[in-house]
């Protein structure tokens, strides 16, 4: 817990407001909670123990913590009342500026001056809001990602336009507090950095759509299938609510020319009420209910070209990173932990290659004229430099020399016609975690179309103790394992997939231990070689977990169920 923030006000019950009333208390804050009915509250409070109670169901908190989390959590329903004490104001109200601004008008005139007043607002602009006080250096923006306490670890931290650099410090510290991974949004542009990029990469995806280049579909089926994205572009905004995302457009592109480009297929469903999910039609028809899932065929996005789709993503991201407004790493961790994308923004503009990213944005901005297509300094420079990339060992990131490729848990060394992707854990043999099947799908990607390339082989790095000896289950603990983990079998399950997928023999040179997901990577493999010393085998299922990514198929099949019971 911070040592400088103790007392933290929430202004706003809702889905957002008792979230993050939820998680501050979680990490020992004291609470207090505003709305302006009891009964709005007591809801809040009721939310907030079933969600409590869920964990210890789980085993992430005891259940002694959840009378003691609830005991840090007082109501109130006086502005002034809540925030007299504060260290910290989190305002959570709906996204109506006027409204936020009388929030903070309010809460200046109670507060006491030391007080750090924040908004979870997710598009308003942090220095409009700031404007209503007398102290717009100790106003920013704190925008969490719904619901807090379940969802995304993300959460942006947003300097206005006088927000000083300690107040934005301590902010940052205190979202770490509560076990949240926050990025630095360094100045107050609309839709601030995850939005922004996500409103680009759907202007993209809707443009195209709207004038027959593809179809829904298919750009759904590319982007989920191909390029790895949780969902598809259209589905996920089936899923968030066709409404939110209109009126969310609307409201940054009043405020950003950069960020007006039409949507008829949006606006048309809005028009019609066909909201996604909840209304049972949007882009696609739901007759089985809010929770089923659109029909999506695989092989429908196979002539999707992902370079156009994800340009003016890359474009955005580009400009973001000249303008200073976030750093490199920020961005990327943006993404992946806001959007649940598998690679960052720029590693997938490496893959492509920078030049490639450029002609789409060329044609895009020649047929369409929209400002968002227009290319980035930033990338022409690039191109120029001829840093293109993967392909050039230079683009956004570095590739290291032609040969050996370096990453944080693998190290990717081509010596044509092969490649080893070696597993770069030996201090914990080889355990699997998020990064290292990350560097494993990124790695195929690079060797992919690599003509030279005819082999690939997966080995166990120094120590020679182990190929992998499964998921590294220190990544799961905390309250935020169970999220952790379901990202994880999705990471993993996607690595699996590449590895079965790639268009050239994979060997899997086993010496030492491949148990569990080190087994199944092996499995995966269109080979396996083992040392007389190697151990295999899936030994949680002594734990009562069932294998994933279909270990429970392939070792059948490999070994047969004589060779199982042997």
């Amino acid at each position: 817990m911070s040592t400088q923030i103790r007392k933290v006000a929430v202004i706003g019950a809702g889905t957002m407001g008792h979230g993050i009333a939820e998680v501050s208390a979680l990490a020992g804050y004291e609470v207090v909670m505003v709305d302006v009915s009891q009964d709005l509250l007591n809801k809040a409070l009721e939310r907030i123990k079933w969600s409590l109670d869920k964990f210890a169901e789980r085993g992430t908190i005891s259940k002694e913590k959840v009378n003691e989390v609830m005991n840090r959590i007082k109501t109130s329903l006086s502005i002034a009342e809540a925030v007299k004490n504060a260290d910290i104001m989190i305002e959570a109200v709906p996204e109506k500026l006027d409204l936020k601004k009388q929030v903070f008008a309010e809460a200046d005139a109670n507060a006491p001056p030391h007080a750090i007043l924040a908004t979870n607002t997710s598009s308003l602009p942090i220095t409009e809001i700031a404007s209503a006080t007398k102290r717009p250096e100790r106003v920013v923006g704190i925008h969490f990602f719904n619901p807090p306490a379940l969802m995304p670890p993300l959460v942006e931290v947003i300097k206005g336009a006088q927000t000083s650099d300690d107040i934005a410090k301590r902010a940052y510290d205190f979202v770490k507090s509560l076990g949240k991974e926050p990025i630095m949004v360094n100045k107050d542009v609309p839709g601030f950095v995850v939005n922004r990029i996500l409103i680009a990469l759907n202007s993209a995806a809707c443009l195209l759509a709207a004038n027959n280049v593809y179809s829904v579909v298919e750009i759904d089926s590319a982007t989920k299938y191909r390029a790895g994205l949780p969902m598809g572009i259209f589905e996920l905004q089936d899923f968030t609510g066709i409404d939110v995302g209109y009126l969310v457009g609307l409201a940054v592109a009043e405020r950003d020319p950069m960020l007006r480009v039409p949507c008829p297929l949006i606006e048309d469903l809005y028009k019609k009420g066909w909201l996604g999910q909840k209304s049972g039609r949007g882009f696609y028809e739901y007759k089985g209910g809010p929770y089923e899932r659109a029909n999506i065929p695989r092989e429908a996005g196979e002539k999707v070209d992902l370079v156009q789709i994800f340009a003016p993503a890359i474009n955005m991201a580009a400009w973001l990173l000249r303008q200073g407004i976030a750093s490199r790493d920020d961005i990327e961790k943006g993404v992946k932990l806001g959007l649940g994308w598998p690679k960052g923004v720029f590693e997938y503009a490496d893959e492509f290659g920078i030049d490639k990213v450029v002609e789409a944005l060329n044609q895009l901005y020649s047929k369409y004229g929209y400002e968002l297509f227009k290319p980035d300094p930033l990338l022409t420079q690039m191109v120029q430099e001829g840093r293109l990339g993967q392909k050039s060992g230079r683009g956004f990131y570095e590739y290291g020399a032609v040969g050996v490729t370096e990453f944080k848990e693998i190290i990717l060394r081509r010596e044509p016609p092969l490649a080893w992707i070696i597993l770069n854990r030996p201090q914990r043999l080889n355990a699997l975690t998020l990064t290292m099947l990350e560097e494993i799908s990124r790695a195929l990607d690079m060797l992919w179309d690599d003509k030279e390339v005819r082999v690939v082989i997966i080995r166990g790095g120094a120590g020679d103790r182990a190929f992998s000896a499964g998921a590294d289950v220190t990544s799961f603990q905390g309250p935020l394992h169970t999220y952790y983990f379901f990202i994880y079998n999705r990471k993993f399950q996607d690595a699996v997939n590449k590895i079965e997928r790639f268009p050239k023999p994979v060997i899997a040179a086993i010496d030492g231990y491949a148990l569990g997901g080190g087994l199944e990577i092996a499995m995966a493999c269109d080979f396996r070689i083992a040392t007389d010393r190697s151990e295999l085998g899936q030994p949680e299922i002594n734990l009562g977990i069932i294998p994933g990514a279909g270990g429970t198929q392939k070792l059948i099949r490999y070994v047969g169920l004589v060779g199982l019971r042997s």
